[in-house]
């Protein structure tokens, strides 16, 4: 159960305590659709950066969310391991591993993402998925990190974005 009790909207826990400020809330899902239906990431790129930020933030939630067309790319549970181990990864592309490095540093210690680090990233991305991976994490950070803080557990029925 959330730490937050709310009325019940049909919609689910992880959706009924942000209700208690529907402004808000509808913010929130403003950011989400515009993540999940606007990034030009390839699924398996965008899903290695969510995928290390759920583990980090460990968000019930976000650890049970899937890709809807995450198996047709490769993103099935063998590639989540992957994501998880990408040190020892050999089967994740560079560009899969530096999205899942990205997204450590922006949530652990974004202060080392020194020139290094950036210019590993140019050689690898456009400037316009840059700014895609970016917006990206930053939502998910903050929405996995207030639904963990909150204590939102996973809904019966997986989500897929």
């Amino acid at each position: 159960m959330a730490r937050i009790e709310a009325p019940q909207s049909g919609m689910g826990e992880h959706v009924d305590w942000a209700l208690l400020r529907p402004e808000m809330a509808a913010g929130m899902g403003a950011l989400s659709r515009a993540v999940y239906g606007n990034s030009q990431l390839p699924v398996r790129e965008r899903e290695a950066a969510r995928w290390t930020i759920a583990l980090l933030n460990d968000c019930a939630v976000c650890r049970d969310t899937r890709a809807k067309e995450g198996e047709q790319a490769g993103a099935d549970e063998s590639f989540y391991a992957e994501v998880t181990n990408r040190c020892t990864s050999t089967t994740l592309s560079e560009r899969e591993r530096c999205a899942a490095e990205f997204a450590e540093r922006f949530a652990l210690d974004h202060m080392a993402m020194d020139d290094e680090f950036w210019a590993r990233m140019h050689a690898a991305f456009s400037q316009e998925e840059l700014a895609d991976l970016t917006i990206c994490c930053g939502a998910f950070l903050g929405m996995g990190r207030a639904l963990a803080v909150v204590g939102v557990p996973a809904p019966d029925q997986r989500i897929l974005v």
